[in-house]
């Protein structure tokens, strides 16, 4: 277990490294930063000289590979970090100078525990991407085949590890502090973050999403997945097939080829409602890095290690909520928002149902051009704290790949209307899943359930009431601490008594010199 004088000098460190981007200024100024955090800031920045704006994707950047994640997950909460923190944080670019090949090559062998010349005829030396978590080169197999392998850089579990334990420490911290801290819930962002991650840093189970987002989207035309050779693949190298095609991000190139942009924005659009609202399951990564076009027209996905997971409540609600704020029906948003136990229940739905009118009602009808989804997300996190919302994990990704989406399709097509090309979508999915036919079905469904639960039900009845007779019960007995476990136990406390002590009394002398020097 990492020490708490571990924690502090790690935070302290990064601290100097966001006070030299003047990415703690928004920290400190912030009236609802708790002072023993305000204090901390003071002595991080201390001797420091801070720009004018901050750069908080810069100084993301150079604090290291978790933190990069970190900055990324942080760009979809502008409750947390301010909405300009957010706003920069968007342009956070997950990259980093390339791993050497032999180090690479060594990965490979050491992972399949073979020789590279048993899996692959050749390897291009020079990666064509370099992320913080893995880097990928172009190869051909020993069959002929031209597929891209994804990498994980040495040593970076080891290390997202520690980082993420002090994430973890500081998060708890804040969080016991009270007040502003405990509704945005640290703890909680910094535990699926962590959860994030750690699917991340198996590429096995990258793998594996891929695999099933492509089930669920076989039936949408023009959208695919790269195949997976699982041959090739483990949990530290994936072997995908190779995508040529044009970036979704390059326009010109794109316009160029004869491609119908406003057609491949509103397919996007669509491939991604389908996903999140249809499937409950979808690519949370959604940058222009990650999507192509084929010569076909066809949109292709790379890069599943961000996947995000609705169930079909929430999915129901989310559907209700966004065709609610299409239709200008706030009085029913602001009612799921109660049912679904968003919004505490000693507030009003009628006061709740007003505040949602007045960030819904200047977006309905105009292009995203001149408004947007992710302004619209901005005044509803806005109203967060009025009504004592706490953060939503489950929703956290899917306002990330929204805000996405919509840049990608706004720069295909600037006059494109989020609002008209998720309606008809969205009404026709209510329609399916919540009409009379839908509940009949699912009602049915569910009594059959029950009706097959009830033999189950009646041998565990029986199982905790048997028959009368045989040896008595005996009868319970005290929890007696012994001997050794009360010395064991005394021998760790003390210790952790006078750390906590000595941590305790360096961060009082600290915040004293804080508020002197400050």
């Amino acid at each position: 277990m990492t020490r708490p004088s571990t924690h502090i000098w790690r935070l302290l460190k990064w601290g100097r490294t966001l006070a030299r981007h003047g990415a703690l200024r928004g920290i400190e100024a912030d009236p609802n930063t708790p002072p023993q955090v305000r204090r901390l800031v003071r002595i991080a920045r201390f001797g420091t000289r801070q720009p004018r704006v901050p750069d908080y994707a810069a100084a993301f950047q150079a604090i290291g590979p978790a933190a990069i994640k970190l900055g990324q997950t942080l760009a979809t909460r502008p409750d947390l970090v301010g909405e300009d923190a957010a706003r920069n944080l968007l342009s956070l670019q997950d990259s980093l100078p390339p791993v050497p090949y032999a180090a690479i090559e060594k990965q490979i062998e050491s992972s399949f525990e073979a020789p590279v010349s048993s899996l692959f005829s050749s390897i291009d030396p020079d990666p064509v991407g370099a992320a913080s978590i893995a880097q990928v080169h172009k190869a051909v197999t020993k069959e002929g085949r031209t597929v891209a392998i994804k990498v994980l850089r040495p040593g970076i579990r080891e290390r997202f590890e520690r980082d993420i334990a002090t994430y973890e420490w500081a998060a708890a911290h804040l969080e016991a502090l009270g007040g502003e801290a405990t509704r945005l819930r640290p703890r909680l962002t910094i535990a699926n973050f962590k959860r994030w991650t750690n699917r991340e840093l198996d590429l096995r189970r990258e793998a594996a999403s891929a695999s099933e987002l492509d089930d669920a989207m076989r039936g949408i035309p023009d959208y695919r997945t790269p195949a997976i050779d699982w041959d090739r693949t483990n949990g530290r190298v994936l072997t995908i097939e190779w995508i040529d095609g044009v970036k979704i991000s390059n326009v010109d190139e794109l316009r160029a080829a004869g491609h119908d942009l406003p057609d491949i924005a509103r397919r996007l659009v669509l491939a991604f409602l389908t996903q999140a609202i249809s499937a409950g399951f979808f690519h949370a990564d959604m940058h222009q890095g990650n999507l192509f076009v084929r010569a076909d027209g066809a949109i292709v996905a790379i890069d599943f290690g961000i996947m995000g997971r609705i169930d079909r409540r929430a999915r129901q609600w989310l559907a209700e909520i966004l065709y609610g704020l299409t239709t200008g029906n706030y009085k029913r948003v602001a009612e799921i928002h109660f049912e679904a136990q968003y919004v505490p229940s000693y507030h009003s739905v009628d006061e709740f149902a007003t505040a949602l009118r007045a960030v819904g009602e200047p977006m309905r009808g105009k292009p995203v051009s001149e408004l947007s989804v992710g302004q619209m997300l901005d005044g509803l996190f806005a109203i967060t704290r009025d009504f004592d919302m706490q953060t939503q994990p489950h929703l956290l990704l899917l306002q990330k790949t929204m805000v996405m989406v919509e840049g990608i399709a706004t720069q295909l097509d600037p006059q494109i209307n989020m609002w008209d090309v998720s309606g008809p979508f969205v009404k026709n999915w209510i329609r399916d899943e919540l009409g009379p036919e839908a509940a009949l079905a699912d009602r049915i469904r569910q009594d059959g359930e029950t009706l097959l639960r009830i033999p189950a039900l009646i041998r565990r009845l029986e199982e905790q009431y048997p028959p009368k007779g045989g040896a008595p019960e005996p009868p319970p007995l005290p929890d007696i601490e012994l001997v050794w476990e009360r010395r064991a136990s005394a021998s760790r406390v003390w210790p952790g008594y006078l750390l906590a002590a000595a941590v305790g009394g360096a961060l009082v002398w600290a915040g004293s010199m804080a508020g002197w020097l400050g």
